[in-house]
């Protein structure tokens, strides 16, 4: 029986628990610091290079600290390997289709934070579930997410204020803040949205009336801004989460779609009253409103072009970052001009690594999707035995956002972007440590090994180290060769910048 953190069955030292669950929340809350506040912090690189770094760091991490964790405390190393192999089949689907162009430069960039990105996932998952933290990390990861939301939120209204003071009514050129681009934020937006209700319904302050109301206010700011934005890609997101979660769950979850539904319906009446009312009375009447646009913004053609490339060298792709330097494969593109990204995760990684990786991503979906109907049906039976039901709307708000984060990237690619990739990455590990069925760890860490155990673990150690701090190398290195690069691409080129990996994607050249 699939028994998800069950407290009944593990018996890991609290105190070791409590410091794994905290650790992982406070690098969490640097995370969101760093993407929602880059405005207010002095870097000397800029937020996008920034985070890109720091999800770097934040991947590197997680995946060394936490698998040196794993293998000291598990009894059985071939028990806790079995969640993660379809995962690490993904991370070196990867890697191994990368060998293939081992001679391209910049060549190990992007496949080596895909690997880590993914292995940060998944070892984080497997270590709460194992030490029954679960729980309490998501309660932390909600709160961290309802506070930054309202202080940015609160931010937002001093952004708006002074800009209707200055006589402006085009407020999207001023809102979202912090970003480089409305996509940007907007998949920020996805990942959070359906976890707000979470901050009144779970955690220590759900019965406090005046959180509950500051909540309310900050999720109510954050609907207005995408309304404001009009991001279509968030709300189609969102809407296909919120009602693919409504549907597992059922009757069970009404509790969070009753506030899910008040906040929506707050954000509404914000941009009437901010973006229409307001605005219409200082302009004796006249104010612009975004309007919904219902076409593909010239997606379709390079949604066929990746397809193409993806037939290339079926089916191992072209290789990565060739999006950026191949040529030209269909003549509505052709004609269009380039782009960062096809605006379609999925596309992007069969035109660049195939068609196999696109299989090994299918197995750790599949696997995810196998995990989270047992841990609906059991969370469902404890429930009806009088357990709580917070578990199960818990579950529920973390499908619906994730799942609408992995929509979201297949019609935007913006999940690569490196704040949507920190946010993600922390929504994420929730997901996992709730549904990943692991045996519970040991009572505390194990000082007496064999010294045949503590040796692989130290080489194993080293190793994961040596690749990281490799990887990281070739990062700085693609960082200062893309100063230099933008520098000439300014002077030669009328185009804006192409973000990719840095913010300056259209190298090498």
């Amino acid at each position: 029986m699939h028994q998800p953190n069950n407290p009944k069955i593990s018996g890991f030292s609290p105190m070791l628990a409590g410091r794994l669950h905290a650790g992982i929340a406070v690098l969490a809350a640097l995370g969101f610091v760093s993407v929602l506040f880059s405005d207010f912090i002095v870097t000397p690189l800029g937020g996008y290079a920034d985070q890109r770094f720091l999800l770097g760091i934040l991947t590197g991490v997680l995946v060394v600290v936490l698998v040196a964790f794993l293998f000291l405390t598990t009894v059985s190393v071939r028990r806790i390997s079995i969640p993660l192999l379809p995962t690490l089949a993904l991370s070196f689907a990867f890697v191994g289709v990368t060998a293939l162009y081992y001679e391209q430069e910049y060549v190990w960039v992007e496949p080596g934070m895909y690997a880590f990105y993914f292995l940060a996932i998944i070892v984080s998952g497997v270590s709460l579930a194992g030490v029954n933290a679960s729980v309490r990390y998501t309660h932390n990861l909600v709160l961290i997410t309802a506070v930054a939301c309202l202080v940015y939120g609160l931010a937002s209204v001093n952004v708006y204020l002074f800009a209707i003071w200055g006589g402006e009514t085009e407020l999207t050129d001023f809102i979202p803040w912090g970003f480089v681009n409305i996509r940007y934020w907007s998949h920020i937006a996805t990942w959070c949205l359906p976890l707000l209700p979470l901050a009144v319904i779970v955690g220590p302050f759900k019965d406090l009336r005046s959180w509950r109301v500051v909540v309310l206010l900050g999720a109510g700011m954050w609907w207005w801004i995408l309304f404001l934005s009009m991001g279509r890609g968030s709300a189609l997101g969102v809407a296909f989460g919120v009602g693919l979660a409504a549907f597992l769950f059922g009757r069970r979850v009404l509790p969070w779609l009753k506030v899910f539904a008040l906040y929506l319906f707050s954000g509404f009446v914000l941009w009437l009253l901010l973006s229409v009312l307001i605005p219409m009375v200082l302009s004796d009447g006249s104010v612009r409103i975004n309007e919904i646009r219902v076409g593909g913004s010239g997606r379709l053609p390079m949604f066929i072009e990746a397809w193409s490339m993806s037939l290339q060298n079926f089916p191992f792709g072209m290789g990565p970052q060739s999006w950026l330097t191949h040529e030209q494969l269909t003549k509505n593109y052709l004609n269009q001009g380039k782009f960062g990204h096809p605006h379609n995760m999925y596309l992007m990684w069969a035109a660049e690594y195939g068609w196999v990786l696109i299989a090994a991503l299918g197995g750790v979906v599949w696997q995810a999707v196998r995990y989270v109907l047992k841990a609906r049906a059991y969370e469902i039976a404890e429930g009806d035995l009088g357990s709580s039901g917070e578990k199960v709307i818990l579950l529920a708000a973390f499908t619906a956002s994730v799942s609408a984060g992995l929509f979201h990237a297949g019609v935007s690619a913006v999940f690569m972007a490196p704040g949507s990739m920190i946010v993600g990455l922390f929504v994420l590990i929730g997901f996992w440590a709730q549904i990943i069925p692991v045996e519970p760890l040991p009572m505390r860490l194990r000082a007496k090994r064999s010294g045949r155990r503590v040796g692989g673990i130290f080489v194993l150690v080293v190793l994961l180290m040596t690749v990281w701090g490799a990887w990281m190398v070739s990062v700085s290195e693609y960082y200062r060769d893309m100063r230099e690069d933008e520098k000439n691409y300014r002077e030669s080129s009328a185009d804006g910048l192409l973000p990719r990996f840095w913010l300056h994607g259209n190298y090498p050249r």
